[in-house]
């Protein structure tokens, strides 16, 4: 039976109207139990602290208690997949950062595609890294570690966490000559122990073990970020010791599985920008070294450019450097 075109558009705008109304319904109704992030990474590391930050105020607001779950291993993959599997009801969300979800993935073929897989929510901050070395290194600035790193080549260890830490050690001896050995570690917390202990000898890391080189516990030798840091202006950058190619941030982004409704997608976003936003909140993020983004930018439609620009450009310098799974 063909029906008029009148009751046809009918029809049609009443059908449209309820597939509206129930996305408004999900949305409010949600959520409707505790929400999992999911940090694919060890508790302890820079990561797991921003996101106990932001979930602790984005949890006021939702109305409902975010429990980190910690799934770290095979570079953030293994977490990173959890969370694509997750019932996409919002019910599970995850904090990554470009190295878990990016970098990562060229190397370990997951089952899960960063570019379908996902619904992004928000771009969260950026973040630079800082060289760090056990504080008994004879060496006073960064040429004198270069020179002190090639008088003794392949009798320094350097801790390493995830791949985007593999990338810039790996940057740094090609650009510098040296040559030394990379030590793989669970989590950031190990590692930071080990370099204390002088078990191993240098490793890179976020500005949160900045409160170290203030005691004189470890060193601190250059930064990654284009511009000094305003927590540390007596850290030279990379880039003024002639070593541009270690110009990098990072940033960390909230995601959400394939799948969940807009509506969802749209709440989460807010409550986001919403903790992002709180004076509190920022303090502890700048205190961490992080640097947010700008409200404007705080969309899920950057976060998804930020994911094929950064694999545009780093997965062909991963083949070139022959950067290897763990």
């Amino acid at each position: 039976m063909k029906l008029p075109r009148r009751t046809f558009m009918q029809f049609a705008g009443a059908a449209a109207t309820m597939q509206a109304f129930s996305r408004v319904a999900v949305a409010q109704a949600y959520p409707t139990r505790p929400i999992t992030m999911i940090v694919p990474i060890a508790a302890g590391s820079s990561l797991d602290v921003f996101g106990r930050v932001i979930a602790e105020r984005m949890a006021k607001s939702l109305g409902q208690p975010i429990i980190i779950e910690n799934v770290s291993g095979a570079d953030g993959t293994i977490g990173v997949s959890r969370a694509a599997r997750a019932k996409p009801d919002g019910h599970v969300i995850s904090l990554v950062t470009m190295s878990t979800f990016v970098l990562s993935s060229p190397l370990y073929s997951p089952p899960y595609d960063i570019f379908n897989d996902f619904a992004p929510i928000a771009p969260l901050a950026t973040t630079p890294f800082v060289l760090f070395t056990r504080n008994s290194m004879p060496a006073r600035d960064l040429n004198e570690l270069i020179a002190w790193l090639k008088a003794n080549p392949n009798k320094v260890s350097a801790g390493i966490t995830t791949v985007g830490y593999r990338l810039l050690m790996t940057v740094f001896q090609k650009e510098t000559g040296t040559q030394f050995t990379l030590v793989p570690y669970r989590g950031a917390a190990s590692e930071m122990q080990d370099l204390v202990a002088g078990q191993i000898d240098l490793l890179f890391d976020s500005l949160v073990q900045l409160p170290l080189v203030r005691a004189g516990i470890i060193r601190a030798y250059g930064v990654t970020s284009s511009a000094r840091m305003a927590l540390a202006p007596n850290i030279p950058t990379f880039a003024e010791m002639g070593l541009s190619a270690l110009s990098h941030t990072a940033w960390l982004g909230l995601f959400a599985p394939k799948g969940t409704p807009a509506g969802i997608i749209c709440n989460l976003n807010a409550t986001t920008m919403e903790a992002l936003a709180d004076p509190a909140v920022r303090s502890r993020i700048d205190d961490l070294g992080f640097e947010v983004f700008p409200r404007e930018r705080q969309t899920g439609d950057a976060l998804g450019a930020f994911v094929r620009a950064s694999a545009e450009q780093w997965w062909p310098i991963i083949k070139e450097l022959e950067i290897r799974a763990k």
